[in-house]
């Protein structure tokens, strides 16, 4: 296995500082990436959606819960689906408690294109608390670009066209069988009674947002995935022993 060098520890020392300022300049860079997002325009959201939550139909303003600010997570689970994705499930599982971001007026909230019945049935089995919407019937998904049908709309995923995704290595996800479903994140704005569109993010865009990738990414072995350098520090997990 390719395993870091053995060194003493000053000599790590060393090494930590020079990585301590690369650290904290990428920090900073962060910090003006986070600017430059909350400087994006925004979009009037004028199409009217409407959803099924616990409490019956929704439409888009009724998900903020009374607060300016609304986060979607748009988790892969389609209409023929018996469950959710079981990746964008992990990701749920690892958001805990919303308190905070509901004190900076904040809502989060699931949306997907299962009829309602089964999304229910799925959060309580996983014991999520968090709101969990049906787009079924509505182009929400669509106009979201995590549900890609050409028959319904034109095919655009994380801002690129499929004739762009055609000319990038490693893109053969494209090549399913219309529908399918991807995952996201949204958020939006309401001012007065008007809800804005002010950003979405794909693939993996919210990555920052869940503890295990993050904190692997603290780690020698890493995140274990064959993308990731240096290479040879896969090791297998307990659960692939065959007894």
């Amino acid at each position: 296995m390719n395993l870091p060098e053995v060194v003493s520890r000053d000599e790590w020392l060393e090494a930590r500082r020079a990585l301590l300022a690369e650290e904290k300049a990428f920090t900073k860079q962060r910090d003006a990436l986070n600017t430059r997002r909350r400087e994006l325009p925004m979009v009037l959201v004028d199409k009217p959606y409407v959803f099924t939550g616990a409490s019956g139909s929704a439409g888009l303003a009724d998900l903020f819960e009374g607060r300016p600010q609304l986060v979607v997570y748009h988790i892969m689970y389609p209409p023929e689906w018996d469950a959710a994705c079981p990746s964008c499930t992990g990701f749920v599982d690892e958001i805990g408690s919303i308190d905070f971001l509901h004190s900076k007026n904040t809502t989060f909230a699931l949306v997907s294109r299962a009829p309602y019945e089964k999304l229910a049935a799925y959060k309580d089995a996983r014991g999520w608390s968090f709101p969990w919407y049906s787009s079924y019937g509505s182009e929400f998904n669509y106009d979201y670009q995590v549900t890609l049908d050409e028959s319904v709309v034109p095919f655009v995923y994380n801002y690129r066209t499929k004739a762009e995704w055609d000319q990038r290595p490693g893109a053969d996800f494209i090549q399913q069988e219309q529908p399918f479903e991807l995952h996201g994140l949204s958020c939006f704005l309401r001012v007065d009674d008007a809800v804005h569109h002010t950003y979405s993010t794909y693939g993996r865009g919210p990555d920052a947002m869940t503890f295990t990738p993050t904190a692997l990414d603290m780690t020698a072995l890493g995140r274990q995935e064959p993308w990731e350098k240096p290479e040879g520090r896969i090791l297998e997990s307990p659960g692939d022993h065959c007894h």
